[in-house]
């Protein structure tokens, strides 16, 4: 379980970023978090593994007060959390596999990150990512001769073989196109489940959260106005959540899709 209380972020220029956030994620549920641009989105996410110090409020995920600990116990922690960015942060020149068991530095001491010498069992744990999300085949080749979905999935096997507790995953899929932005988010939500991982996804797309996610909350101005069930993202909602505009294309474009992909 993760549990945020008022969380609040308030930037040195006087700007409020998070107003204090409720929120709870149990296991196993993926949860979409929309929102305009500067509503404090990536802030949240930031805010959980502390990239970004909250300035009050906490974040608990399961027995442990991560706004309570100092570095050396943050940094143990941090491996309970995995990042899925929004650019993929690869290193390029590194191979695929070299790229996921970079998952498992916070893990290995430094000699043995430092000259790639990881146990068998995380090697093998890395194989068994690639196999399910696909790429098994692309083990040695380097990062920067994948195609963008490709680099997102092996970014998504990064984040797993820290076997954590939670995705923290920021905007996957704003740089693909409409189709493998379907399969990447459908891959989270699939290995979410297997795993009984929590998940915060953060998303432009209103319509692909609404075809994947159980759950979403809209953020306005660093505070939850909408805390529900796709199926009650209304036009009134979304106008809430980011002003006034015809939304009804929207809200159809995902009835549309849905029929498609059950045909």
């Amino acid at each position: 379980m993760l549990r945020l209380e008022k969380l609040t972020k308030v930037y040195k220029t006087g700007d409020k970023a998070l107003n204090a956030v409720d929120l709870e994620v149990p296991k196993g549920q993926v949860m979409a978090l929309i929102g305009p641009s500067g509503a404090g989105k990536s802030t949240l996410i930031r805010c959980i593994n502390r990239l970004v110090e909250p300035t009050s409020g906490t974040v608990r995920l399961g027995d442990v007060e991560l706004t309570a600990l100092g570095s050396g116990g943050l940094r143990r922690e941090r491996r309970r959390m995995g990042m899925i960015f929004q650019e993929y942060a690869l290193v390029e020149r590194l191979t695929v596999m070299e790229n996921v068991l970079s998952g498992r530095l916070g893990y290995v001491g430094f000699w043995r990150s430092f000259l790639r010498k990881f146990p068998q069992s995380d090697v093998d744990e890395a194989f068994r990512l690639l196999d399910r999300v696909g790429l098994v085949e692309m083990a040695d080749k380097r990062a920067d001769e994948l195609s963008g979905g490709q680099r997102q999935r092996v970014g998504i096997c990064r984040a797993l073989i820290q076997n954590p507790s939670v995705l923290l995953v920021d905007e996957p899929t704003a740089s693909l196109d409409p189709k493998t932005s379907r399969q990447i988010m459908r891959l989270i939500v699939e290995l979410c489940e297997e795993r009984e991982l929590a998940a915060i996804v953060n998303i432009h797309d209103v319509a692909l959260a609404q075809m994947f996610v159980s759950r979403i909350v809209g953020l306005k101005l660093g505070a939850v106005v909408f805390d529900g069930a796709p199926s009650d993202l209304t036009e009134e909602v979304l106008t809430r959540i980011y002003g006034d505009e015809d939304w009804s294309e929207t809200i159809q474009k995902v009835d549309d899709d849905d029929e498609v992909d059950a045909a």
